[in-house]
């Protein structure tokens, strides 16, 4: 069913969708048509038929979508059917509120090990996960089943450690650090630039002042 190639703009809806089909459930609903859930994402109806369309459809004419089957299969495409092994690489503040998040745990992202080099926060733990020395870094992922890597250290280590811990096995970095990575093919990413997004949202903001003259 996804063999073709899904475009980028698609594959970054597919998370809103999860979230409101989850906040829906969460409230008893039990199925919508897509001119109902399009009226709560601010996306057209035919948007959301196309989107689910390259994915086989899931609804029915004049019924619409059932809510908790929809869901469900959104989680599988996105991979959330089985549980993910995460590290943190960087326990500063973002690694830190990484760790503490429990929106991971509920979508299946096990945090497993935090990795750093301050003295005064390797050896304690966070809600009962070890921060360990950068230093036991390879020997850990050699040894644990380790999915995906959280990159949040600065910008100037960043290309050094994703590289090591590809070397050592890692197929998949969540990329805090600003800079881009270059990664081997087999590697995926996704990068997150706070700055980046801040930027975005003062042009935004720029946009709209600029509208109202």
């Amino acid at each position: 069913m996804q063999s073709k190639s899904i475009s980028i703009a698609v594959i970054k809806r597919l998370p809103r969708y999860y979230r409101y089909l989850g906040e829906l459930l969460a409230h008893d609903v039990v199925r919508i048509s897509s001119k109902e859930l399009s009226e709560k994402m601010g996306v057209t109806a035919s948007q959301i038929r196309q989107d689910l369309n390259n994915f086989g459809g899931f609804g029915q004419q004049g019924y619409g979508y059932q809510v908790e089957y929809l869901y469900t299969e959104i989680g599988k495409i996105l991979g959330l059917d089985k549980k993910n092994n995460l590290i943190i690489l960087g326990a500063g503040n973002l690694g830190m509120a990484l760790t503490n998040s429990t929106g991971l745990q509920k979508r299946g992202f096990e945090v497993i090990g935090i990795f750093d080099i301050n003295p005064e926060v390797v050896g304690t733990s966070v809600r009962g996960i070890p921060v360990m020395h950068v230093n036991e870094l390879e020997q850990f992922i050699k040894t644990h089943q380790v999915d995906m890597a959280a990159l949040t250290v600065p910008k100037a280590v960043a290309p050094t450690l994703a590289a090591d811990i590809v070397k050592w096995g890692v197929k998949a970095i969540w990329n805090f650090a600003p800079t881009d990575l270059q990664l081997p093919p087999d590697v995926v990413q996704e990068n997150v630039h706070l700055t980046e997004s801040l930027m975005r949202l003062s042009y935004k903001k720029k946009a709209a002042e600029e509208e109202k003259k």
